[in-house]
């Protein structure tokens, strides 16, 4: 049994993880840099270790640094979060090695799925279907040339060894791969230590869907429905919602059912997401699996009334799932919003001291944030700052609890894209539910997706 955790990471995953530890009786520490020593998760863990400056490299991703905490804390496990180290196989190694239990799925689970190319190759052998694409990693642009003139373009080129966005490039002519494959594989390869590229065939208009699953270590595997993750922008989400109302029946039970069978093909335990490209006829195409807890996390909880990082505690402890696939039920409608600190228009992160600061509050309402009045938001860090989480009867009460809760939050002494997800929530197409991934493009259609 898991007594005490300490947690990776900062910001409101690390509140979110310090609740969780809370519901159930474990002492949670916190890690924090120096950029960060008055942050709230810093406050709010029974105690906290400073494990270096602000830079990211030098302090959260410093796995000598976050091990070193653990032993001198004396806890049982870490829980990572999400982004950080918290796909890193080599880390939950190194945690197992010093006997330290990782929240998290196994190092094999996060390696064999973190690599793109050896992800489709397991996902295709257990009947996933799939856009045509590279068979493995692309390391010259010949080869590239020669795999984008078989599958025929566009073709999207893809980091084989990480996500996010980072080092994936619209390739929409011949004469423009030369140019995309060099500078995405040296973004690989800043971002990941990995300038290997996988090239997929690019569909004009998908939606992103994907489907959370939980696991156990005694073979139980359930899936909690599927989220709408297709506002985006430079393949960043900003805005998610659950269930979709773009699949049928038909289509939704399929597309959870694949989900399943491949992370079952894996024996998958701990939280993971199965995300797929959905075209506008309903089918949809495998396109990776996170093996770690979302940003978005919160609206299937909202949907299931299951509470997804306390069960991946629990599940790391040893525990079997608390639910059968029978015990999931879905009720309503939920929408979460990410409060980024950036300039509406130019996208840019927009760092500084917060001097005003209110969430909104009120019948499915949530909030999920480490800010307040005179948090500074660091330029070290991601620029999301809040999620705000609302949950409705139904899609139009949602709709109507977003809005007004935009309307309510106040965030003053810094730029924050609360006015871009207000041209969001009242564009005609995602009102409507009639829209994909290229809905940015009509909204800042000189930023869109294609950065």
């Amino acid at each position: 049994m898991i007594e005490s955790v300490l947690v990776a990471n900062r910001g409101e995953i690390a509140l979110r993880v310090i609740w969780a530890c809370r519901d159930l009786g474990i002492r949670p520490v916190a890690v924090y840099s120096e950029a960060d020593r008055d942050s709230l998760h810093v406050s709010f863990a029974d105690e906290a270790v400073c494990i270096g400056p602000g830079p990211v490299g030098e302090s959260y991703l410093n796995m000598a640094s976050v091990i070193a905490a653990a032993e001198a804390m004396k806890v049982d496990a870490i829980h990572p979060g999400y982004g950080l180290l918290s796909e890193n196989a080599h880390f939950a190694e190194v945690c197992e090695a010093c006997g330290l239990i990782f929240i998290g799925p196994s190092p094999e689970h996060i390696r064999r799925m973190g690599d793109k190319a050896e992800a489709k190759k397991l996902m295709v052998g257990c009947g996933l279907p799939m856009l045509p694409g590279s068979p493995g990693p692309i390391t010259d642009l010949d080869e590239a040339e020669a795999i984008a003139q078989s599958i025929g373009y566009p073709v999207l080129l893809k980091a084989a060894a990480g996500g996010g966005g980072r080092g994936m490039r619209v390739v929409l002519r011949p004469d423009e791969l030369s140019k995309a494959f060099h500078t995405a594989s040296r973004e690989a390869d800043a971002a990941f230590g990995n300038g290997e590229m996988y090239m997929e065939k690019y569909l004009a208009r998908p939606r992103h869907i994907e489907v959370q699953l939980m696991g156990d270590r005694h073979g139980n595997l359930i899936h909690l429905g599927e989220r709408e993750c297709s506002v985006q922008r430079k393949y960043q989400k900003i805005l998610e919602e659950s269930p979709t109302v773009a699949l049928t029946p038909e289509q939704r039970e399929a597309i959870w059912a694949d989900a399943v069978k491949g992370a079952a093909e894996l024996d998958y335990y701990s939280a993971g997401t199965m995300e797929f490209l959905v075209d506008g006829d309903g089918n949809h195409y495998f396109m990776e699996m996170n093996t770690r807890i979302q940003v978005e996390h919160p609206i299937t909880e909202e949907i299931t009334l299951v509470d997804l990082v306390k069960e991946q505690i629990l599940v790391a402890g040893g525990a079997p799932l608390s639910y059968s696939q029978e015990d999931v039920t879905f009720r309503g409608h939920a929408i979460e919003c990410r409060i980024n600190a950036e300039d509406p228009e130019t996208l840019a992160p927009a760092p500084g001291q917060i001097t005003a600061f209110n969430v909104p509050k009120g019948p499915g309402v949530r909030v999920d944030t480490a800010a307040h009045e005179e948090y500074f938001v660091s330029p070290f860090y991601d620029s999301m700052i809040a999620k705000v989480i609302v949950h409705g009867r139904d899609r139009d009460e949602a709709l109507a609890r977003m809005r007004r809760s935009l309307d309510l939050m106040v965030i003053e002494g810094i730029r924050t894209n609360i006015p871009l997800l207000r041209k969001v929530l009242e564009h005609p197409g995602f009102v409507a539910g009639d829209y994909d991934t290229h809905l940015m493009d009509e909204i800042l259609p000189n930023i869109g997706m294609r950065g």
